[in-house]
């Protein structure tokens, strides 16, 4: 089913990242980490579908996205940064495979932090946070997503890598040197998101190293 919904707010984030707040339809429901396809309700983009992650929760009274722009094509993300309260999207029903199992690690690239926003934001509303981690990898500093509210939550369960060398944060890549410091245990359930050839890579790292392929949540 298509829901023509109204957005009511949009501010940015980061430098070409969009948190933007929609009317919620009745009954509309979604557990979180799901996901749904987007579409602009303009002429000529009510047909260019992309996959979303809500970052809102279930009790919430908006659905809400965080959505990075690519301004290196005029594509629906840079569209989408465009628009402003009063436009329309197009939502269809949630799916998605990333729910929470258990406690554990998660590891997210860049825009891949989405679906745990929304997994992080109701675990503390139950206070049930616990022991999870989070290892986030970004180019820069200024490409953190929601720097300060991931690390009221988290603490020091938030390990932040960056490709460019600053000061107070790891540098370099999510690699098998990096799980090797950063787990103590491969047998918990691992979150990952991101790039296809990163969630690949990991998988394969962690498998190597004993995690189980049933704990290994990942959207397929």
């Amino acid at each position: 089913m298509t829901h023509t919904l109204k957005i009511l707010s949009i501010v940015s984030a980061t430098h070409d990242v969009s948190t933007i707040r929609l009317e919620k339809p009745s009954g509309y429901s979604f557990v979180p980490g799901q996901a749904t396809d987007v579409a602009i309700n303009k002429d000529g983009w009510t047909d260019e579908k992309r996959p979303f992650t809500f970052t809102s929760l279930q009790t919430d009274p908006f659905l809400e996205f965080t959505i990075k722009s690519y301004n290196d094509h005029d594509g629906v993300t840079n569209q989408i940064a465009k628009l402003k309260a009063g436009d329309q999207l197009l939502l269809e029903d949630p799916w998605g495979a990333i729910e929470y199992k258990g406690e554990g690690y998660f590891i997210a690239g860049g825009a891949g932090i989405t679906p745990f926003i929304a997994i992080f934001r109701q675990l503390k509303k139950d206070g049930k946070l616990g022991g999870n981690k989070l290892f986030f990898a970004n180019k820069t500093e200024e490409d953190i997503i929601y720097k300060s509210e991931l690390s009221s939550m988290l603490g020091s369960n938030l390990v932040n890598i960056l490709n460019k060398k600053t000061a107070g944060y790891e540098e370099g890549f999510i690699n098998e040197a990096f799980l090797a410091k950063n787990v103590a245990d491969f047998t918990k359930h691992f979150y990952i998101c991101g790039p296809d050839p990163m969630i690949k890579a990991i998988t394969d790292m962690l498998l190597k190293r004993g995690a189980n392929p049933e704990a290994v949540v990942f959207e397929k």
